[in-house]
């Protein structure tokens, strides 16, 4: 059975994205720190007349930071608030099969937290990321 992905890229890394987590994908504008927020927090941003918290993926993955000039966001809705999560770029939506995350994978970092499953496009697999858990990578120390 084949489902609709949002292919991404966030720290280099091919990833997919079921279009279900998807609201829209932005440009953010201006971020503006958020005090006392976690260090995966960049901060908030206006969109559309409401007010999204801007996660720092990188960061949030344990990997390095976003760098300040990646502006592209996949907005999503999780426990009813809004969340811009910071990608490197953004490619198309298609469908794609989704298969399991093979038990001799090795995923680092946070990586293994929001992994789901995986998908083959063109011969190169992409991991299925899920954007809820991103946010609870960040839970962990």
């Amino acid at each position: 059975m084949t489902e609709l992905f949002l292919v991404a890229h966030i720290a280099g890394r091919g990833v997919a994205i079921d279009a279900s987590q998807v609201e829209s994908v932005v440009d953010i504008g201006e971020i503006v720190a958020a005090p006392r927020a976690g260090a995966f927090v960049r901060g908030v941003a206006a969109l559309r007349s409401r007010v999204v918290t801007v996660i720092d993926t990188g960061i949030a993955l344990g990997l390095s930071p976003t760098p300040d000039g990646v502006r592209r966001a996949v907005i999503t809705i999780i426990e009813g608030h809004h969340y811009a999560i910071l990608v490197d770029s953004v490619e198309d939506v298609a469908p794609f099969a989704r298969q399991p995350l093979s038990s001799g994978l090795a995923l680092r970092n946070g990586w293994a937290s929001v992994g789901t499953g995986i998908v083959e496009r063109d011969g190169e697999p992409l991991l299925v990321i899920d954007l809820s858990a991103v946010l609870h990578t960040t839970a962990v120390p």
